[in-house]
Formats: structure tokens, sequence, C-alpha cells
């Protein structure tokens, strides 16, 4: 299985071995990552799971499509350019090493 870092509001990295299919989102909450909401369970209606994708990263994800990037417009963090939802990134061996920073606030 692939791996993801989750980079933490506090500054703590979290490590996680992540099935493919699976969305970031889940893979956070499962493990017990709390700083990812996840309100809406990953149906694309909260903006609650908010990451930033490191750069060495982004261009492996391709663009948000049309609804993420309309739900981007309600975080409440502020939105950057390598803003995504983790919810929308499902993991796949292409994407090994993965670093996402978690939004803060997600509420």
């Amino acid at each position: 299985m692939p791996n993801v870092k989750f980079i933490l509001p506090d500054g703590r990295e979290q490590a996680l071995e992540v099935e493919n299919g699976t969305s970031l989102m889940r893979a956070a909450t499962w493990a017990g990552i709390h700083s990812i909401v996840g309100d809406c369970g990953g149906n694309l209606a909260c903006a609650t799971c908010h990451v930033y994708v490191e750069s060495t990263h982004a261009e492996l994800l391709g663009p948000a499509d049309t609804r993420e990037t309309e739900m981007l417009e309600y975080t409440a963090a502020p939105r950057l350019p390598n803003s995504r939802l983790s919810c929308q990134i499902l993991m796949q061996e292409g994407l090994e090493g993965l670093t996402v920073r978690v939004a803060d606030p997600q509420l």
C-alpha cells in the first residue's frame, strides 16, 4: 500500500499506509486524525477535509473538477493554489510519498 504523510496543524507529522482507491479523508478519519473533520462523509458537500498538497505532488493529482472547485470556495481556512479536498484524492500507487498539510481551521 502506498504511504501518505499528513502534516497536522500543530506541526506533527503522521504517515499512513492507504489502500488504493481509498480517499485520504477516509484514511485520515479511520486513523484518528481529528483535524480532518469530513462532516459529509466524503460526499463533496461540506469542505471540512481541506488540505494543502505539497508542491512536489500537486501535479500528480491533476486539476480539481468543477464540484470540488466550487466547494473549495467554502473552506474555513484560506484557499491557496494547492488547496484540495481530501475526500476527492483517491490513493493510488503513483501517489506514493504524497504529503498533505491539513488546513486549519476546518470549521
